[in-house]
């Protein structure tokens, strides 16, 4: 939440009119959530009032399109993703490299459900100064197997180690992950499964 918050990416939901639609999704809970919730989604996956699963602008898929009032200024104000998670991430890095003279991987990340799996995870949304995904089809695994379709999500991986460090509750926005040998450029919409490889949709 801390690139958003940063970025400006807050929401008072007293400046908020909500819908019809977000009015019927709301159920009990506050219709105005709901409209920013529809306003941040490009398509509506499955509800159950008043969960909603989204599709961003970005496409990821998650619920409440990643509005989330955790972390966020004040009990009336909800935090949105960055508008480029990749962009928020570039400029990160080039920060840190002419602040400390290094440079290093960068991943923007926020916690997101899984299907048919309790618990959250910190997922990438954007990256910078790393290949989000180690492709090994091709390789051959210990046993002599060829893999045909092993791709290692190494960006997901990096920030779902670092969310076990910084918590949800802490309050600590960024860590540092070493021993993790990363090259190459990518994006975080490299990791978002193409639609004609996509079992689900």
């Amino acid at each position: 939440k801390a690139v958003s918050k940063v970025e400006g990416r807050v929401v008072r939901l007293a400046d908020v009119e909500p819908s019809a639609r977000a009015r019927e999704l709301a159920g009990d809970e506050d219709a105005r959530r709901l409209e920013v919730i529809l306003r941040e989604s490009r398509r509506i996956v499955r509800t159950r009032p008043p969960l909603v699963i989204a599709e961003t602008s970005h496409g990821f898929v998650c619920a409440s399109a990643g509005v989330d009032a955790s972390n966020a200024k004040g009990p009336d104000t909800v935090v949105l993703l960055p508008l480029d998670p990749d962009a928020s991430a570039r400029r990160l890095r080039d920060r840190i490299r002419e602040l400390a003279g290094v440079d290093v991987g960068v991943v923007v990340s926020d916690s997101f459900g899984r299907p048919f799996r309790r618990g959250t995870t910190d997922v990438a949304l954007g990256v910078s100064g790393l290949t989000p995904l180690r492709d090994l089809r091709g390789q051959r695994d210990a046993a002599g197997y060829e893999l045909h379709a092993t791709e290692i999500a190494v960006a997901d991986e990096i920030a779902s180690a670092a969310e076990l460090a910084m918590g949800k509750t802490e309050g600590v926005p960024a860590v540092v992950v070493r021993g993790v040998a990363v090259a190459g450029e990518g994006s975080g919409a490299d990791l978002l499964m193409p639609r004609e490889r996509d079992l689900f949709r």
